[in-house]
């Protein structure tokens, strides 16, 4: 999600039309191997497990070391960008990208993969704010403007829509490493032709860092994570379980004061005033947890239970990322005439539904059965994610709007970690006996979850529309407003 900036944007030279649209397409690259990794990696997970003997945390880790990693950069990316050069961090968030993908193709254990993942999300975290910025400090006018940040948001369905397909193409024709190969020569034209064509930009007042924060996110973030991850070998009881999460819990209580006291703190919990941001912070984190979830049990039934091929599994799942592709654009139609209630209401009860369905899950369900599942879920993601940025910045001032919409980014990556955690750890804990027969039952849990936060979802987009929420944005709005300018820059 875009992280735009407080402060006025240095002065841009000015651009010819066709080098601005050569700026952008340069922008959509990284959006493109980023969105492709999103989904591309998962259907690979039972390719990766054969031949690398990788445990169920194995491959939990394998996603969330991308996720954790990249959650707790976002905000740091974007700053730095501000700091030193746009187009210098994008460059680096390239290289970063493309070394780390051809470190996981050649990773010869599950170590050296997992290490190279969090290499990958170190130059992810700089792709996406920071080209964000990049756009909206070449293209001044605002229509145009507008209608370039629509061709940047629609990139993100096609390449996650081209993931499970491609994917699948290429793990059962190359093998699992192939997959990571698919980034390198995007990555290497990105940063050639951003060497050509994107000038340098930077912002007068760069928002200074913050490095208690920083740290005091990543530790809780990892903790977290690791607690769930690894409750089920460990034992959910474990001194290292209940250490992890208190760890995690103390890492909380130490930053809220500290972020509140901070000049220019990393997370504003001002905004957290306002009923509509909380909202759209909690809708973030459980709509992006179910589709983790998701994607994650749902790749392990189709080819360790079902047992097709990850081609096969990927052409299963089209339907479901070919709506969510359909419904994206009109989602944002409607957010911009209707308002974010409609969207809402519509994801959260078609998410909801389709995890109850799946919560009958059994080794022959019907493929009628799975499709209906499918679909409904690409229906309702498809639905979700503009009114989430909508109703995040609903009421903000327009200086605190980037700001706002930076850390319901960072919730979507919290919430697809927690999602992989939580849900592969909780299913892992109840499979009985062999895999294959005893994954179907034990994966009920996983769906009553994705069930259960798609009704927080339908609660949520209720409440944080009502009149009620809305005169608590104005309220915030009208706080910060007169507030003491403590936020400087975040892009």
């Amino acid at each position: 999600m875009p992280i735009t900036s407080r402060a006025p944007l240095s002065p841009a030279p000015a651009l010819s039309p066709r080098r601005r649209m050569l700026v952008l397409a340069i922008c959509c690259m990284s959006l493109f191997i980023v969105g492709l990794d999103n989904t591309i990696v998962n259907i690979a997970l039972p390719a990766i497990r054969r031949d690398l003997n990788a445990s169920m945390s194995g491959l939990q880790w394998i996603i969330d070391a991308y996720t954790v990693v990249l959650a707790s950069l976002l905000m740091l990316a974007g700053s730095t960008g501000d700091r030193v050069g746009r187009r210098r961090t994008f460059q680096t968030g390239l290289a970063l990208f493309t070394l780390g993908s051809l470190m996981c193709s050649l990773a010869p254990g599950l170590g050296w993969l997992i290490a190279a993942r969090a290499m990958q999300a170190v130059g992810g975290s700089m792709l996406n704010p920071v080209a964000m910025s990049i756009i909206t400090n070449t293209f001044t006018e605002p229509r145009e403007r507008a209608r370039a940040i629509g061709v940047w948001g629609g990139v993100i369905g096609i390449s996650m829509a081209l993931g499970p397909l491609v994917g699948g193409t290429l793990v059962d024709s190359v093998g699992w490493q192939a997959i990571f190969w698919i980034n390198i020569p995007v990555g290497l034209a990105a940063f050639a032709l951003c060497a050509l064509f994107v000038p340098e930009s930077r912002a007068p007042r760069p928002r200074r860092v913050d490095p208690v924060g920083q740290t005091l996110v990543i530790v809780l973030l990892a903790t977290l994570t690791y607690g769930f991850i690894e409750a089920p070998a460990a034992g959910w009881a474990s001194p290292r379980t209940l250490g992890c999460f208190a760890v995690a819990a103390l890492a909380l209580a130490v930053l809220a004061p500290y972020e509140l006291r901070r000049t220019d703190p990393l997370i504003d919990l001002r905004f957290f005033r306002s009923a509509p941001f909380t909202g759209a912070t909690v809708i973030a984190v459980c709509g992006f947890s179910a589709l983790a979830g998701f994607l994650f049990v749902n790749t392990l039934y189709l080819q360790d239970v079902l047992g097709l091929s990850a081609l096969h599994a990927g052409l299963y799942t089209l339907p479901m990322a070919g709506l969510t592709v359909v419904c994206a654009p009109l989602s944002g139609r409607i957010v911009g005439t209707a308002g974010p209630r409609v969207p809402l209401v519509v994801a959260g009860v078609t998410m909801a539904a389709s995890g109850l369905i799946m919560t009958g899950l059994a080794a022959d369900t019907p493929t009628w059965r799975l499709m209906a599942a499918y679909v409904l879920f690409g229906v309702g993601f498809g639905m979700l994610n503009a009114p989430i940025t909508n109703t995040a910045v609903s009421g903000m001032p327009r200086a605190q709007a980037g700001v706002a919409a930076a850390v319901a980014s960072t919730s979507r990556q919290i919430g697809q970690s927690l999602g992989v955690a939580v849900i592969g750890s909780l299913v892992t804990s109840a499979v009985a006996g062999p895999f294959a027969a005893g994954f179907p039952q034990a994966s009920h849990i996983g769906w009553w979850i994705v069930a259960g936060c798609g009704l927080a979802i339908l609660l949520l987009g209720i409440l944080t529309t009502t009149g009620w929420a809305r005169r608590s944005a104005t309220r915030t709005a009208e706080r910060l407003a007169h507030a003491p300018d403590r936020t400087a820059d975040a892009s």
